[in-house]
C-alpha cells in the first residue's frame, strides 16, 4: 500500500518542487495549504501564507493533479506566534517568529494534523533539510545547500515530530530545485523567494508594532557604556544587540547596540570590545537528543539564520538552562533569538537566547 504523504503547499517553488518529486516516486501525494492572513500584498513583498499564496497553491495542486485542502489557522497563528512576537519586544527582545511558527504551527502542529486527522504518514516541506540517525535517534541535519539551509528554525521542534518528517529538496540546491520546476512548467516556477516576516507585510518590527499600536513605543535616551547621554533612540522595537548602522548619534569610535533596557527605555551603546562575549545562555531548552549522546568536541552553536556557526570548548546544563562557552570572543547573541545547538551538521536542539 502507497504511503500518504501530505505536503505543505506554501504556493512557492520549493514546496511545489517537492510534492512533484514525492508524486514522481509513487507516494499517494495531497496538498495542504494554511491560511494565516487575510491581508493582502502587493506583488514586490514576498511574504509568506498570504490569500494570494493560497491561490497560487491551488494551482500548483491542480497542476499535479493531487487533492487539495486549505486550512484557516489565522487564529492560531495570532496567538502563537503574532502575539508571542509583540510580547518578545515589549520585553525589549529580538524573537525569531519563523522558529516559533515551525514549532506551534506550520511544522510541529502541522505534522500531527495531517497525521490524526488526514491519515497521512508524513509531513512533506519545501524546507532545504535532511534527516540522519544518530544513536537510533532521527534528528535533523543541516541541508547540502549552505545558502539554502533552514534546519536554524527548527530547532525549538518537539522531537516526536521528526519521524513524521519529509524534505524532499534537503540534497539539492535551489538552483537545481527552479530548473525542475522550469523543466517541469510548474504555473509558479518562476516566483520569487518569500523572506521577509510572513505578518508586517514588508515592514521591519518597529514599524509593524508602531502601525498597528500593539504597545506604545516611546523615544528614550541613549546611553554610552560610560553613562554618558549620547542622544536619542526612537523606540526600542527599531534596534537589535549587535546593530551599529541607524543609530543617529556621533562618537570617535563606531558604536554598537549592547543592551535594551525596557523598564527604563534606555539604549545602552559602546565599542565593540564591549560587545564580545566569552559564552551564550539559553532557557526553555528542546532537545532532540540528549546531552549524554552529544559528541562535545564537535559541538557548534547558531544564534540567529545565516550566522556562521561557532564552535564551543564547553556546554554546562544546568536546572533547565544551557551555558555555551566559545572557543573565541564572539559579538553576543541577541536575547529572544534562538540558540540552535548543532553536532558538527546534525541539529541537537536549542532554546531561547537569555538577555
Amino acid at each position: 500500500m502507497k504511503k500518504k504523504v501530505a505536503v505543505g503547499l506554501s504556493g512557492g517553488v520549493d514546496s511545489s518542487v517537492a510534492a512533484l518529486l514525492l508524486k514522481e516516486k509513487g507516494y499517494d501525494v495531497i496538498g495542504v495549504t494554511l491560511k494565516l492572513s487575510s491581508m493582502e500584498c502587493s506583488t514586490d513583498i514576498q511574504v509568506c501564507c498570504s490569500p494570494q499564496d493560497v491561490k497560487d497553491a491551488k494551482k500548483v495542486a491542480s497542476f499535479l493533479g493531487i487533492e487539495h485542502y486549505v486550512i484557516d489557522w489565522e487564529e492560531i497563528f495570532r496567538e502563537k506566534v503574532i502575539q508571542y512576537f509583540i510580547e518578545e519586544y515589549k520585553k525589549g527582545k529580538t524573537p525569531n517568529p519563523c522558529s516559533i511558527c515551525n514549532k506551534e504551527v506550520k511544522t510541529g502542529l502541522l505534522a500531527k494534523y495531517v497525521n490524526v486527522v488526514l491519515g497521512a504518514d508524513f509531513l512533506a516541506t519545501g524546507h532545504y533539510i535532511r534527516k540522519e540517525k544518530k544513536e537510533g535517534v532521527k534528528l535533523l541535519k543541516r541541508g547540502i545547500d549552505p545558502k539554502k539551509d533552514q534546519s536554524y528554525f527548527m530547532a525549538l521542534l518537539e522531537k516526536e515530530v521528526i519521524p513524521l518528517l519529509m524534505f524532499p529538496l534537503g540534497n539539492m540546491t535551489k538552483e537545481e530545485t527552479r530548473k525542475i520546476a522550469e523543466k517541469y512548467k510548474i504555473p509558479v516556477s518562476q516566483k520569487k523567494d518569500s523572506f521577509e516576516i510572513c505578518f508586517t507585510a514588508g515592514k521591519t518590527p518597529g514599524e509593524y508594532i508602531q502601525d498597528t499600536k500593539a504597545f506604545d513605543i516611546l523615544e528614550g535616551d541613549i546611553l554610552h557604556i560610560s553613562g554618558k547621554k549620547l542622544g536619542k533612540h526612537k523606540g526600542l522595537p527599531f534596534y537589535t544587540i549587535g546593530q551599529r548602522r541607524g543609530l543617529g548619534i556621533r562618537w570617535k569610535k563606531p558604536l554598537y547596540v549592547l543592551d535594551k533596557d525596557s523598564e527604563k527605555n534606555i539604549l545602552l551603546v559602546g565599542e565593540r570590545e564591549h560587545l564580545l562575549k566569552e559564552y551564550v545562555e539559553a532557557e526553555n531548552l528542546n532537545f532532540h537528543i540528549e546531552p549524554e549522546k552529544w559528541n562535545m568536541s564537535n559541538i557548534y552553536v547558531q544564534g540567529r539564520y545565516k550566522q556562521k556557526p561557532v564552535k564551543v570548548k564547553e556546554i554546562k546544563i544546568d536546572k533547565g538552562k544551557i551555558k555555551a562557552i566559545f572557543e573565541e570572543k564572539q559579538e553576543a547573541f541577541a536575547p529572544g533569538q534562538i540558540l540552535a545547538i548543532y553536532e558538527g551538521d546534525l541539529l541537537l536542539g536549542g532554546g531561547i537566547i537569555k538577555g
